[in-house]
């Protein structure tokens, strides 16, 4: 029917939905669980060298000096592994950070001279003055998405007290962190429709347009007027103003973030799109694409995070300052956080149980080689050290909970 054309395609909804679905949120799914093997892959390292590429040409060194403007103002130093940069090198660092804040203001004059002219592909009978307000609008709705995406992962490691700052900010912890933290993955795939249908709007408002005749803008040569309208210029002016800086600024302030009341709504309007289902075929489509290729968790290769610290192989702490750099996966390695994915004690108890009662049919049975005997008792021997690790587990979590004492927040006392 007309009406379902013109609200799916011709309003754009279908090709955000695809983009949404198909080419970020079910690979952002199975790359949360399957980071070791989404890496081990032709096409990660192509990117990687595509990005390392983009990066060496300058064009978004404008975004080091926003690192360190932000450094400098929140007082923390970043930390870094790289070593110091020699003469040369700096030389070739600020220059290139001059280069791209010329490019960046370039970019910046050009786009709203276009804006001003009505020379973009902008809606139809939209002025120019409300085509550049409903850009500014957009620009700062991304920035405070990108930011609130660090920010979020920032303070779910701290503790309760630490995050409520602020009634905002309490109320914020309440819905991403209440209900067993359901709030934090919905907000993620609302957040990504969200910045996607930003970053289609914004890329309408600014992609240049000429009509056939009309004076070119700043009375550059025609080449230069088709790279104009290549649309470079707006998802550069985005990458740096919108996306990065509000990372970085995030990076250093996540409370602010989050005691924001603008960052309330947008996380409320989030939930409620992936409260819609709109995008929950995502989950499927990345459960067929992990089926097929194979992926497994990272659990297989490298075991837990309790595990390895068991085995005198722990996570160790590359940087203990994280400003200036967009860290943060929700949940720290080690779990201080409750998990809504981690199996209980019991079931884990009851599947090892289980398998050892396989393998002691297994191992009874007259028909088998002396051979297989010998790998079904190894197996055996496994399935009994995972059992002790998960009674050692609890008990030691059972330890935790029982010795640490709780304190009264308004008088200080310590209750038990």
């Amino acid at each position: 029917p007309t009406p379902l054309a013109n609200a799916f395609l011709k309003s754009g909804l279908a090709m955000i939905l695809f983009t949404c679905m198909i080419g970020q949120l079910n690979t952002q799914v199975n790359s949360s669980h399957c980071m070791l093997d989404c890496l081990n892959t032709h096409f990660a390292t192509f990117t990687v060298y595509v990005a390392m590429g983009i990066e060496s040409s300058g064009l978004l060194h404008a975004s080091y000096l926003i690192q360190i403007i932000v450094s400098k103002l929140s007082g923390k130093a970043i930390d870094s592994n790289e070593q110091p940069r020699s003469g040369i090198e700096n030389v070739l660092f600020w220059g290139r950070i001059l280069f791209s804040l010329g490019f960046l203001m370039f970019a910046l004059a050009v786009t709203f001279g276009a804006m001003a002219d009505g020379q973009t592909t902008a809606w139809e009978g939209l002025p120019s003055t409300t085509s550049i307000v409903f850009f500014v609008i957009l620009m700062c709705i991304v920035g405070m998405l990108e930011g609130m995406q660090i920010a979020f992962s920032a303070v779910a490691k701290i503790s309760e007290e630490q995050r409520n700052v602020s009634p905002w900010a309490h109320s914020t912890c309440e819905l991403l962190f209440g209900d067993e933290g359901c709030g934090l993955p919905g907000f993620m795939v609302g957040r990504q429709l969200c910045v996607v249908s930003c970053f289609f709007a914004i890329a309408r408002l600014t992609t240049i347009t000429h009509e056939e005749g009309a004076e070119n803008i700043l009375g550059v040569a025609d080449s230069v007027q088709r790279f104009f309208e290549t649309g470079f210029l707006g998802a550069l002016i985005t990458t740096i103003i919108a996306s990065i800086t509000s990372q970085l600024i995030a990076s250093a302030c996540p409370l602010a973030f989050l005691g924001n009341p603008l960052a309330y709504g947008l996380l409320r309007f989030c939930l409620f799109l992936d409260g819609t289902g709109i995008a929950s075929a995502s989950w499927i489509l990345a459960s067929i694409h992990k089926k097929i290729v194979g992926f497994q968790n990272d659990e297989v290769y490298i075991g837990t995070a309790d595990e390895r610290a068991a085995d005198g192989h722990g996570d160790n702490i590359v940087l203990k300052n994280q400003v200036g750099h967009l860290a943060g996966g929700a949940f720290p390695a080690n779990h201080e956080l409750p998990f809504d994915g981690e199996i209980p004690f019991s079931s884990r108890r009851q599947n090892i149980l289980a398998n050892i009662a396989t393998l002691m049919e297994q191992i009874r049975d007259e028909e088998i080689t002396e051979e297989e005997t010998q790998v079904f008792v190894e197996c055996l021997d496994w399935e009994m050290s995972q059992l002790d690790r998960v009674n050692e587990e609890q008990a030691r979590r059972a330890n935790i909970i029982t010795t640490t004492p709780i304190q009264d927040v308004e008088s200080g006392r310590l209750l038990a």
